[in-house]
């Protein structure tokens, strides 16, 4: 969940000149003129350079095209691209293999995957999850990094809570994706019908939450009926098949409609065959058919 050590140090080489040159544009900090001068001073003073940087963006340009420190274009393509800096409210609230997941507090809700620079986040923070911080994420090479100072807060999140952010938590992935680079626009992400059908239907609680939602998007769109009936199909038949092996049974095909097990056999073709015979031909295509095997 860590940026690469030598992206840390370019970070780092990059970052803080910017800092200092932020500083002399206003004078905020007596003291600090070079990125030597930073580990004299406390965060407290560090983070009135961060806040005039993020309230005047357009500070990150003028450096670009002053370029005092004679930086190559790769590394001033980097801070270019800072601009796309997103800050505000987040949750930490996963740890996963390739980076920690940055829940934001807006609506639509989205979840940023963000790496660490030399220290992890769970070493920072802890591995209680969720926690709540004020931060900044930037741009980084393709990847998404935050600008090595947040503040988390003292909060705890109760049950209740802590499921419906979990909920925000599916709705994003589901709606996004994780965003893994920036800048990112929601405009240029359309998730289509079926995605939210989908997700809608994906658990109990989702089907009752979003029950009017689902309705909606079947009779706004006929096609979307089918694919209503394959979804709860499929979710009956975890059910079914899980009691269908209690008593015993195994290497058979089972047909389901509308929660109701219609038709079976010893192969795909012999069920099809009893469809056939007893269905009308425009169900048929409501049909979940599975296969039920030995664990």
């Amino acid at each position: 969940m860590k940026l690469p050590k030598e992206n840390v140090e370019l970070f780092y080489k990059l970052y803080h000149p910017l800092l200092v040159y932020v500083n002399k544009k206003f004078n905020i900090v007596r003291g600090i003129n070079s990125p030597e001068d930073f580990k004299k001073f406390p965060i407290e003073e560090i983070n009135k350079l961060r806040d005039r940087l993020y309230k005047h963006p357009e500070l990150i340009n003028s450096f670009v095209v002053e370029n005092p420190l004679n930086f190559s274009n790769h590394e001033l393509k980097i801070i270019s691209s800072w601009k796309d800096f997103v800050k505000g409210r987040f949750l930490i609230f996963r740890y996963l293999t390739s980076y920690a997941v940055f829940l934001d507090t807006d609506e639509p809700p989205k979840a940023y995957g963000v790496l660490a620079l030399n220290t992890t986040f769970e070493e920072i923070v802890g591995s209680y999850l969720p926690i709540m911080v004020e931060a900044v994420l930037l741009p980084f090479n393709d990847k998404i990094i935050y600008d090595s100072i947040f503040s988390p807060y003292s909060i705890t999140f109760g049950s209740g809570i802590r499921r419906s952010l979990n909920d925000a938590y599916q709705k994003a992935k589901s709606r996004f994706g994780i965003i893994t680079s920036l800048p990112f626009s929601i405009e240029k992400v359309e998730q289509s019908d079926a995605d939210k059908l989908r997700f809608y239907l994906r658990s109990e609680h989702n089907r009752k939450m979003y029950w009017e939602e689902i309705e909606e998007l079947i009779n706004k769109d006929p096609n979307l009926l089918t694919l209503y009936h394959q979804e709860m199909g499929k979710i009956h038949a975890r059910t079914y098949g899980k009691r269908l092996r209690e008593i015993g049974l195994t290497n058979a095909w089972f047909a389901i409609l509308e929660g109701i097990t219609i038709a079976s056999g010893a192969t795909r073709d012999e069920v099809e065959r009893i469809l056939q015979c007893i269905l009308p031909t425009g169900k048929r295509k409501f049909v979940y058919i599975f296969q039920l095997k030995k664990k």
